[in-house]
């Protein structure tokens, strides 16, 4: 672990009794989802953490309990470093509190968050969809989303799939 990073984990798990592994040189925290709001704001005012630098999710189902994993990944420009935080969510109805008002670039990945996940943002300022239609049932990037298939085109089958069928007219 970065020798800069170590007293700031130790501050974060000090504070909420956070968790983490390093894996590969990066540092990842385990924080409880109603403490995500204060955990961001420490690292962001008090250890230059001032830049969210992705904000994504991980469906792990149905291996694991918490189905999901929330991340987000801050970097200090300041200090150059990068640190995740990682809040479990179960699966059942998936939600965490907004963080737009510790980093407003959350606005649009926590809507993201939500279309291609189904994970609630609790207090987001505008949560509609922003990838998918809005009639679009269901939330692709789950790992229990259906997936349509089109075999592809190849020389031993060209003669069954005919790519211009679409286009052609009759």
């Amino acid at each position: 672990m970065d020798k800069k990073l170590e007293p700031i984990v130790k501050a974060v798990q000090g504070k909420f009794s956070a968790k983490f592994e390093e894996f590969r040189n990066e540092v990842h925290m385990f924080v409880n989802p109603d403490q995500i709001v204060d955990a961001l704001t420490m690292l962001r005012d008090e250890h230059q953490f001032e830049l969210l630098s992705a904000l994504t999710a991980v469906d792990y189902y149905p291996q694991t309990s918490p189905r999901f994993y929330v991340i987000y990944q801050l970097t200090s420009l300041a200090q150059n470093l990068s640190l995740q935080l990682k809040v479990p969510v179960n699966g059942d109805k998936p939600k965490v509190p907004t963080v737009t008002r510790v980093y407003s670039v959350a606005n649009w990945r926590e809507r993201e968050l939500f279309d291609m996940f189904g994970i609630e943002v609790e207090g987001h300022p505008d949560p509609r969809r922003i990838l998918m239609p809005d009639d679009t049932e269901g939330h692709p990037l789950r790992r229990d989303f259906p997936l349509g298939y089109e075999e592809p085109q190849f020389t031993f089958n060209f003669d069954e799939i005919d790519l211009r069928k679409p286009y052609a007219k009759e």
